[in-house]
C-alpha cells in the first residue's frame, strides 16, 4: 500500500496538509472498523421445500392445461 498521504488540491500549503490528514485520519477509521459479521449458510425449512414443490407443481399443471390435447388438433367444430 501506499504509504503517502498526499493532497494539493488547494494553492495554500496548511491547506493541503490540514487535507492529507484528514485524508489520512479516513484511512485510519476505514482500516480500524469491525469487519462485517460472516454470513452463515442455512439450508431450507422441511416445510419451505414442500411449498416450493407444490408452488412448482401448480405451475406445470396450469401451463399443460394451456395445452390443445392431442385429441382435438386439427378438428375444427363446424
Amino acid at each position: 500500500m501506499n504509504d503517502k498521504v498526499i493532497a494539493c488540491e488547494q494553492r495554500a500549503q496548511l491547506q493541503n496538509r490540514a487535507a492529507a490528514r484528514e485524508r489520512l485520519a479516513s484511512l485510519l477509521r476505514d482500516a480500524a472498523a469491525a469487519p462485517p459479521p460472516v454470513r452463515r449458510a442455512t439450508k431450507p425449512s422441511r416445510g419451505a421445500k414442500k411449498r416450493c414443490l407444490a408452488a412448482k407443481k401448480r405451475r406445470g399443471d396450469t401451463k399443460r392445461n394451456r395445452r390443445a390435447s392431442p385429441d382435438d388438433q386439427g378438428v375444427s367444430d363446424k
